[in-house]
C-alpha cells in the first residue's frame, strides 16, 4: 500500500494554484470546473508523480484552530537542501520559521504555510 493522493479544499482557488504551482514548484496534471458544484477540482503532482488534489467549494468551513487540532496536521515534502529551499520560498514572500533539526533523525526541516494557514513542512532527504 501508499498514499495516492492528499485531498485539500482551499477558500480562495486561483491564490492557493498560485502558490502551489507558481511559489511551490507543482505541475499541474488535470484541471475540471464542475459546475454542478461550482467547484475547481485541481491534480497537481511533482513531476509526473501525482500528489496533491486542489479544491474550492463555496464557502467551505474555516480550518480548526492550530496547531494541536484533530485531523490533519501538516503535508511534508522532502527536499535535498532545506535551507536552499528556505530561501527560495522566503524570496518569493513567504513567512518561514527557523531551520530545526528533528531531534531522532538528526535532519533538518522548517515549517511555512499554504494561503489557508495550512502547515507545510520541508524536510531534508
Amino acid at each position: 500500500m501508499k498514499i495516492h493522493h492528499i485531498a485539500i479544499i482551499c477558500s480562495d482557488y486561483q491564490v492557493s494554484k498560485n502558490f502551489y504551482t507558481e511559489i511551490l514548484g507543482l505541475k499541474i496534471l488535470h484541471e475540471v470546473y464542475r459546475e454542478e458544484r461550482k467547484s475547481y477540482k485541481l491534480d497537481l503532482g511533482i513531476g509526473d508523480y501525482y500528489v496533491i488534489e486542489l479544491f474550492s467549494f463555496p464557502d467551505p468551513p474555516q480550518r480548526p484552530s492550530r496547531p494541536e487540532a484533530c485531523g490533519l496536521r501538516h503535508i511534508a515534502f522532502s527536499v535535498e537542501n532545506v535551507d536552499g529551499k528556505r530561501h527560495e520560498l522566503i524570496e518569493k514572500g513567504l513567512s518561514c520559521e527557523e531551520i530545526r533539526i528533528d531531534e531522532f533523525t538528526g535532519k533538518a526541516f522548517f515549517f511555512t504555510q499554504d494561503p489557508d494557514q495550512l502547515p507545510l513542512e520541508f524536510y531534508e532527504m
